[in-house]
């Protein structure tokens, strides 16, 4: 397998809603000799500096002893690749799958209405789907290891012979030494913002291990990478591609974007940009873009009528999300609508090509979603949103609006009058009604179970019950990140992504 084809398949999808670990194997032992040391040598970690050569037995099943000593050796190696210290040790710990099984079940509690309101909007989760099971479906059990509060968990099925990618270890180790220097912590409070973060902090996270792996078998001896392991559930998972390109996005434009900074900028610009992080997928994808264009706050005014209301947030606040140009483009490229190949110009670091002409334009947007008021219990009823987008021209707006009508033909949907405006679809996963509507460089989509409610949710005239300026409020599930405590990042062999719960972050690698 060459490096290329290794890394796209150890790069991966990202665990959700990883809690805090107890009462699991016990960790390896601290080194004697503390890396925070005021003098010690940059590349030397309890005995261990960059070119040692380690005896193992074999490499797809480590010992305890031989899992230390290559971890050791690595942090070494990561010192001399970024020149910084690790200021704390990091401690090594072995759990079987069974055990981060039980540690990791979130048993079956639904997403909330206004969750799966808001992957409904770009055509990525239907309506007949509860977005925290497809999280999970696409999740799996294949994760290889983690990190979390200071220590690096390796996952196996045999705690006595240990399988760990070599990308695995260096990718969290990485994490480790991020957390020591700048916090793994995520500030933004769009869905879109901290996918920008993510991409920043797993970008350099699988940066590295690609500087790492250009020294191997040339200046240094390595362990063999492996071969992707998998899936833990012993057969073959059915892929939301959607879902997955959106979670992915971070990881595959955040390696490139991280490249960039340091091609021209060095390591200080990485430095720079966690001082100044990226508050966008497109400063992703296009990392020109970074740091001066900044997203447009999209105003959204709350005009609904007729029994509907927006869904609000438990201080009684309209909430609100930005999806972003990755999301959006996950969602019209799974629904075929988009020219082009999703590998036009993949690399090593990145195997898919989020910039297209359709979407390359976006310059913000605002998510509201709506309930049928008093019917049924709360989170039961009908559903339906306003999905506000700007664009960079009016001729971008518009071929963003014939490419989003493209999409509703594609899902069954036919006009309902003449003007090419409103849509029904039936018979489909994403049965229901849309209203597309062209202003200059904003175009607003409207959906609804019925052609009548989009009238009800958005009147096209009446009198503002209140402006929206830009997103208030997000679910940690939607936004896969929040800034809290100790942060985790979980790896496999297969593509990876990160996520959080309400006071544990997390990132995570699996096969997929």
């Amino acid at each position: 397998m060459d490096a290329g084809h290794r890394r796209h398949t150890l790069i991966v999808v990202a665990l959700v809603a990883i809690i805090a670990i107890t009462g699991c194997t016990a960790p390896l032992s601290a080194p004697a000799d503390s890396p925070g040391a005021d003098d010690r040598e940059l590349g030397s970690i309890n005995g261990f500096g960059p070119d040692d050569e380690i005896e193992i037995g074999d490499p797809e099943a480590l010992t305890r002893a031989e899992l230390e000593a290559v971890s050791y050796r690595a942090m070494a190696r990561i010192e001399v690749i970024r020149g910084v210290r690790f200021t704390e040790d990091v401690e090594i710990e072995v759990y079987t799958r069974e055990e981060v099984r039980e540690q990791f079940d979130r048993g079956d509690e639904p997403a909330d209405a206004f969750t799966n309101e808001l992957w409904r909007a770009p055509f990525i989760v239907d309506g007949e789907t509860d977005v925290n099971e497809a999280f999970e479906t696409l999740y799996g059990d294949s994760v290889q290891g983690f990190y979390q509060s200071g220590r690096v968990v390796v996952v196996t099925d045999d705690p006595e012979a240990i399988r760990i990618s070599r990308d695995t270890l260096v990718h969290e180790l990485t994490h480790a030494l991020q957390d020591q220097h700048v916090g793994l912590e995520r500030r933004g409070s769009t869905l879109d913002e901290r996918r920008a973060e993510t991409g920043l902090i797993e970008g350099e996270a699988n940066y590295l291990p690609y500087l790492y792996e250009q020294r191997c078998d040339v200046e240094w001896e390595c362990l063999p990478e492996l071969e992707a392991l998998e899936n833990g559930s012993g057969g073959e998972t059915d892929l939301n591609v959607g879902l997955f390109l959106s979670i992915f996005a971070p990881y595959s434009e955040g390696a490139t974007f991280v490249e960039h900074l340091h091609r021209t900028g060095g390591w200080e610009a990485i430095d720079d940009a966690f001082e100044n992080r990226p508050v966008s997928t497109s400063q992703l994808i296009h990392p020109e873009r970074y740091p001066d264009q900044q997203p447009r706050e999209v105003a959204l005014e709350d005009r609904s009528s007729g029994g509907w209301e927006p869904i609000t947030d438990e201080d009684g606040e309209i909430r609100t999300e930005t999806i972003g140009e990755a999301t959006l483009f996950a969602g019209l490229w799974t629904n075929n609508v988009l020219e082009g190949s999703l590998f036009d110009d993949s690399t090593p670091l990145s195997p898919y090509t989020y910039d297209n002409p359709v979407t390359a334009a976006w310059a913000g947007d605002t998510f509201v979603a709506y309930e049928a008021a008093g019917d049924g219990a709360e989170g039961e009823g009908p559903t339906g949103h306003v999905w506000a987008l700007e664009w960079e021209s009016e001729a971008a707006a518009e071929r963003f609006a014939d490419t989003y009508r493209d999409l509703l033909e594609t899902r069954g949907g036919t006009a309902v009058d003449d003007s090419g405006d409103t849509y029904r679809i039936s018979d489909d996963q994403f049965s229901g009604a849309y209203k597309l509507t062209v202003d200059g460089d904003r175009v607003e989509i409207v959906a609804a179970p019925t052609v009548a409610d989009l009238e009800a949710i958005r009147p096209a005239t009446g009198d503002s019950v209140s402006a929206l300026e830009g997103p208030t409020a997000s679910d940690p599930r939607v936004g896969m990140t929040t800034a809290s405590s100790g942060v985790t990042t979980a790896s496999s062999g297969g593509p990876t992504i990160s996520a959080s719960t309400e006071g544990t972050a997390a990132t995570a690698s699996t096969t997929r």
